[in-house]
């Protein structure tokens, strides 16, 4: 399903060729770093629901770094997900549960958007995924 939600992205203009890519993917990863930075602070005033807010940012940040490192910018959230999936996952170059970290923030950010549920363990499980996704962009954008 994954290479099929791909491409429909791509076909809906929600993934575009972005030339700048590769010159902008550090500046995401230091965002990236800067959002986990704030969150940890966050996560010790003991307000989850922001902590939670900014470790999916963390996340998302991430993750665009190592779209952009293809070349590639989004304009969807669930797009991003399902190129990161596509390009990163199905090539064994990321591992799965790292996708699925990043997929669940986005679940626990928007309910704590919108309908105000969070949790202290879910958001530390996040604060964990955050720093691993963030340690494995960082990785794969050096190599750029």
């Amino acid at each position: 399903m994954s290479r099929a939600e791909y491409e429909e992205c791509l076909k809906r203009g929600k993934l575009n060729p972005f030339s700048r890519g590769k010159d902008l993917a550090p500046k995401e990863l230091e965002t990236a770093a800067a959002d986990l930075e704030r969150a940890e602070k966050t996560l010790t005033d003991g307000d989850y629901k922001w902590a939670t807010v900014q470790l999916y940012y963390s996340m998302f940040h991430s993750a665009r770094s190592l779209l952009y490192a293809k070349d590639l910018r989004e304009h969807s959230h669930f797009c991003l997900t399902k190129a990161i999936r596509e390009l990163y996952v199905e090539s064994k170059q990321m591992p799965l549960h790292l996708i699925e970290a990043l997929e669940h923030a986005k679940d626990l950010r928007e309910d704590a958007d919108y309908y105000d549920r969070w949790t202290k363990t879910g958001c530390e499980k996040m604060l964990q995924q955050s720093r691993e996704f963030l340690d494995f962009a960082k990785k794969v954008i050096e190599d750029v």
